[in-house]
This record gives C-alpha cells, sequence and structure tokens, in this order.
C-alpha cells in the first residue's frame, strides 16, 4: 500500500485533508494515535499491515492474519464537549456499509458497532476519545474490516466471521481511499449535526430490526423483546413484555434471542 496513491486516489482530498501513514506491524493502531493525541495537528489516519495487539469493544482481543484484513484507525478532533459524540460509533457504522454497498458489497448493521454480511461479522469499530487542551475532543475510530477468513483464523476466532473476496482481490489503495471518502464525509456531517441526522440511514440498515434479540451483560440476560432500531441519540429500542425501553450500549451485547 501506499499512503501517497490513497491520498491520489480521493474524491474529496481538498476539503478534508488526512494525513496517512503506514506501518508493517504495531501493536495497535488506536493505541498508537491515543497516545500521540497532545502532539496531533489535524485527521491523521495510521494503517497497519498487521497488529499484534488489535483490540475490540470492551477489552476483546481482535484476531487476524498478516494480509487477511484491512485494520486501521483515524484520528479526528471535534470541537466538543464529549456529550455530542454520542452516537459516533453507530455513525461510522453508517459510513462503512454505506462503502461496501458503494463498492457492491451488501452489508446490515447489528447494534452497536458491527458490520454484517450474509449473518455474520464483516467488520468491527473502536471508538476511543480523549480530550484537547483546548477543550476540544479527539476521537481515535479504529476499524478491522475482514477481507480473507483461513480456516485456522476462524478456529483460532471460535465463531462465524463473514469475509469480501471481492474486495480482497480489489486494490487495496483504491479500497482505503473510498472508505475513507465515505469516513470523512460522515464525520464532517456529524460534527455539525450529532447522530439525529443519520438516524434513519443507521435503521434502515439494521439487521435485526424486528426480530427478537437478547441484551446480555457478560453472559447475563437483561432485557428482552423485539429489536426496534435506534433512536436520535443512538441508543437501542427494544419493544419488551413491559412496553418500550431504551438500552444503552456501554459493555452489553445485542444476540438473537
Amino acid at each position: 500500500m501506499s499512503a501517497e496513491r490513497i491520498l491520489a486516489l480521493r474524491q474529496r482530498a481538498a476539503a478534508l485533508p488526512v494525513t496517512v501513514e503506514l506501518v508493517a506491524e504495531t501493536g495497535s493502531t488506536n493505541a498508537d494515535l491515543m497516545q500521540r493525541v497532545p502532539g496531533l495537528t489535524g485527521a491523521t489516519l495510521r494503517i497497519a499491515e498487521q497488529q499484534t495487539a488489535g483490540r475490540g469493544r470492551a477489552g476483546r482481543s481482535w484476531l487476524s492474519e498478516p494480509g487477511s484484513a484491512l485494520m486501521f484507525s483515524l484520528a479526528w478532533c471535534f470541537a466538543g464537549p464529549l456529550h455530542r459524540l454520542t452516537g459516533l460509533p453507530l455513525a461510522v457504522g453508517v459510513a462503512l456499509a454505506e462503502a461496501m454497498q458503494a463498492l457492491e458489497v451488501p452489508v446490515t448493521l447489528k447494534w452497536p458497532n458491527d458490520v454484517i454480511k450474509d449473518g455474520s461479522k464483516l467488520a468491527g469499530i473502536l471508538v476511543e476519545t480523549q480530550a484537547g487542551a483546548d477543550g476540544s475532543i479527539w476521537a481515535v475510530i479504529g476499524v478491522g474490516l475482514n477481507l480473507l477468513v483461513p480456516d485456522q483464523l476462524e478456529r483460532a476466532i471460535g465463531r462465524d466471521v463473514a469475509s469480501a473476496p471481492w474486495l480482497a482481490r480489489m486494490d487495496r489503495d483504491l479500497l482505503m481511499a473510498t472508505l475513507l471518502d465515505h469516513l470523512t464525509a460522515v464525520l464532517d456531517e456529524f460534527a455539525q449535526t450529532g447522530f439525529a441526522a443519520f438516524r434513519l440511514r443507521w435503521n434502515q440498515l439494521d439487521a435485526y430490526h424486528g426480530q427478537a434479540v437478547r441484551i446480555l451483560d457478560q453472559g447475563r440476560v437483561l432485557h428482552e423483546g423485539s429489536a426496534a432500531g435506534v433512536d436520535a441519540d443512538g441508543r437501542l429500542l427494544l419493544d419488551s413484555a413491559s412496553g418500550r425501553i431504551t438500552v444503552l450500549s456501554g459493555d452489553v451485547s445485542l444476540r438473537l434471542a
């Protein structure tokens, strides 16, 4: 991959500039950028061919093999305050899903932070935040996108995961440029509107709308009901036996009942 080619292949480069970094291997691109937030002066994309300590939500490990996934993090500065970033992981999901659809890979979204293909996880999103000295809020948005899933990797993960062979055959620089264009457009819009402007788009992509689901916390069932999309703050709406309730993401998990 080439940072110069990625930038040259972008369609929105002039309006939304981003510094692109490429490394062969690192522990975690999110951790790298979080450590550097005080010295960042603008949006920064860090891509790793391999991550040895990749992380997902709730501290879970992200397993991959060299060449099997596209792994990157994007540091983006928002004016703040922190509560204005409510729903950001869901808006990022919209960006990734719309990019996938533009590349003719049909996907849906699973609340709060997964991209789904053929019923299994294709990509995961991890958003971490850090306050800037001027009151701004930096969001470091980590994405792991499965391209190929060798049998031994799927066994190590311990569950079905999706792959995208069509994207694996695609020029990686063009793929990254396409994803970056969609992400920067969504982040720029999110900075102006918050998640409310993305609610309809997310709900149209909801993989579980109308289905019976359970909300789990470390294996314990907290709620059961019918998934009814998300509200303007990105909270899950659940039609339970006692009426409609809202669920904050936190570290809870959504599963089919």
